[in-house]
């Protein structure tokens, strides 16, 4: 056995030590080689990693904000939307409503237009009527100025109460004592044709019931007649 006093021994020793000391030393030195290139690699994969992050936030910060615009525009386009419903609505309404006053207007006129047909039948019943009677009266005008002693007039009445075309009928040769004293009876023609008597002059009492008389009859000359006989009784008295 070598002794450790011998001193190749203590040389081996240190040899030894400082072998394993190089080793432990190249091992370290590569440990940090690598832990180097591990932190380098982590920094880089760190880094882009960062880099990704933040181009993917500011994608999505894009993306939010085109949808936000988006949003935005929506509930423009949904507000311009409900004021275009809202107005087509009232043009709608308006149309109808128009629609509406049309066919009332329609109606009315189909009302005027058989309340006009109604009138002109019953101006032209009338005219008919009254021609008639204007041709009857223009005949008997002489056989009441022969055998009566009797004048016809025309008057129109100037206020509103007796408004319209009236025939006045005067009679002479009545009274005794005075000829050519006038007593006067006035008649007017109503819109359905019928007579109606306005006034007499004198008044006769009796005029009511020669005035229906001559409405249930329609018998011109029978009246006239019938009122010279009443104008003489009266004259007598």
């Amino acid at each position: 056995m070598t002794s450790i006093t011998d001193p190749n021994v203590s040389d081996v020793f240190a040899s030894a030590m400082e072998e394993n000391h190089n080793k432990q030393l190249k091992t370290f030195g590569e440990i940090i080689d690598v832990t180097t290139e591990l932190g380098q690699s982590h920094r880089q994969l760190v880094k882009s990693a960062h880099d990704s992050c933040l181009k993917k936030c500011k994608d999505d910060e894009m993306l939010f904000e085109t949808i936000r615009t988006f949003e935005r525009d929506l509930v423009q386009q949904n507000a311009s939307l409900k004021k275009k419903h809202h107005a087509i609505s009232e043009m709608i309404s308006g149309i109808q409503q128009k629609e509406m006053q049309k066919d009332k207007i329609i109606q009315k006129i189909e009302k005027l237009k058989q309340e006009q047909a109604k009138r002109k039948e019953v101006i032209e019943s009338q005219y008919k009527t009254n021609k008639n009677r204007l041709r009857n009266l223009q005949k008997a005008r002489v056989v009441f100025q022969d055998h009566l002693d009797m004048e016809m007039r025309t008057i129109f009445g100037k206020t509103q109460l007796v408004k319209g075309e009236k025939l006045q009928f005067v009679f002479r040769n009545i009274s005794p004592s005075d000829q050519d004293s006038a007593y006067i009876v006035t008649i007017g023609i109503k819109e359905d044709g019928s007579y109606q008597i306005v006034s007499s002059d004198p008044v006769l009492k009796c005029l009511s019931v020669l005035e229906s008389r001559l409405q249930e009859t329609n018998n011109l000359p029978a009246f006239l007649a019938n009122v010279r006989k009443e104008f003489i009784s009266l004259a007598s008295c």
